[in-house]
């Protein structure tokens, strides 16, 4: 049966910035007096998908070198890269930083110090070079979680926790589950920055287009209160699908760079962590997954939360570099395999037979490239017409085929 969709395009508000390495040099140039001559400072990059994350860092990097300091580039990672040195610079050049694009050394170990103060809520690791070196300045996106919701989730604190303290982080903080990342990653920011290790963070906000739209340095004695702001920001350009209630929901493509969760959560409207409730909305019946990105080096962690898979997304995981984030962060639940469909077109017929009884108007059925990209999708006629009428949606020619043969089809245009 073929499947037939009609392309969408969903008008997001889109404030940005046009030339990213001058915003952020502008937002760092207050902090000169924080880097001195001859001091070797870590800048601390992370293993999120980041638009730009290349040109901020190569800025940071630049404007390290202009005080008379000497900059150098740790992975600031937990589970990430199968939780090993080399994964991590693998990582981290995936995103086109290296030691020759960004003009600097890149000093990658698992090992840690250990900075646990008296009657501790939790144990307090941070990375070696980190520790070692003069001042340390963190680069994150911030954003929500695909975990929990709070006044901290995605940004320079989780950064300066799990991403400075390694696996050994990880798994401490991990451990305790939802409780640990919402109430203990924040204590353990607070005995980070007590260290006046953390000279400051270059904090960055992606509109719903996922580019950049706000770049904004915090000192670090700031981060912890100023940090929120940055995540109603955040939260207030999310991206969204068209409507609450989804037969299939047809996602191209999962990745450690689209999510920390592969799939996410907040898109789709499922958590799958025991004791916590699920969200209200959306409400999608069945989720295919077809591909798992180049970025994510076979780590498909979050695969559980679809419900049928391509044998081509199968055949690219990483079961090692999956079950080590996947275990460290304890939500075995996002770690089960869906169902395994031979090709794309038996995935997705699979997917809409388990929805059961549909409408008289069809099946409400849309096409995503992935989660982190929805201004642009594909949608049923059901959709359609249900979309049809609202201002912030705009249709897009007549109904496409989906399949070429049994795979999917490119992207159409």
């Amino acid at each position: 049966m073929q499947l037939c969709l009609a392309r969408i395009r969903q008008n997001y508000p889109r404030p940005r910035i046009a030339d990213v390495a001058a915003a952020a040099a502008e937002s760092l140039d207050p902090f000169r007096a924080r880097i001195r001559p001859g001091e070797q400072i870590a800048l601390a990059v992370g293993s999120r998908g980041i638009a730009n994350i290349a040109t901020l860092v190569r800025t940071t990097v630049d404007f390290v070198k202009a005080q008379g300091a000497s900059p150098f580039i740790i992975p600031a990672m937990g589970s990430h890269g199968g939780a090993t040195a080399e994964g991590q610079a693998e990582v981290l050049a995936s995103y086109d930083i290296t030691a020759a694009t960004m003009s600097c050394p890149i000093r990658t170990s698992l090992e840690t110090v250990e900075l646990t103060p008296p009657e501790p809520r939790n144990r307090v690791f941070m990375d070696r070079f980190a520790y070692d070196s003069d001042g340390v300045i963190l680069i994150n996106r911030v954003k929500l979680h695909t975990d929990f919701h709070g006044p901290h989730e995605s940004g320079l604190v989780k950064l300066s926790v799990i991403g400075l303290g390694k696996h050994r982080q990880a798994l401490e903080i991990h451990s305790a589950g939802v409780y640990g990342l919402r109430h203990l990653i924040p204590w353990t920011a607070s005995q980070i920055l007590a260290t006046g290790k953390i000279r400051f963070g270059l904090a960055v906000v992606e509109n719903a287009y996922d580019e950049t739209m706000v770049v904004q340095a915090l000192a670090a004695e700031t981060i912890m209160a100023e940090e929120p702001k940055l995540l109603d920001i955040a939260r207030d350009h999310m991206p969204y699908l068209p409507i609450d209630d989804v037969d299939v929901l047809i996602i191209d493509r999962m990745g450690k760079d689209i999510s920390g969760a592969g799939i996410d959560p907040n898109i789709i409207g499922r958590n799958y962590i025991h004791g916590q409730s699920e969200p209200e909305r959306p409400r999608i019946k069945a989720i295919t997954v077809h591909d798992l990105t180049p970025a994510s080096h076979g780590n498909a962690v979050g695969l559980g939360l679809a419900d049928v898979i391509s044998r081509r997304l199968f055949d690219k995981i990483d079961l090692d570099a999956t079950n080590e984030n996947t275990v460290t962060s304890s939500f075995l639940q996002r770690g089960k395999i869906p169902v395994i469909a031979p090709d794309d077109a038996t995935a997705y017929a699979w997917a809409l037979r388990s929805c059961g009884a549909l409408s008289n108007r069809g099946p409400r059925v849309l096409r995503i490239r992935d989660t982190l990209h929805l201004a642009e999708l594909y949608a049923s006629t059901a959709v359609v017409n249900e979309v049809a009428e609202r201002e912030d949606v705009l249709i897009e020619g007549s109904p496409k085929a989906m399949f070429a043969g049994s795979a999917l089809s490119d992207w159409p245009e």
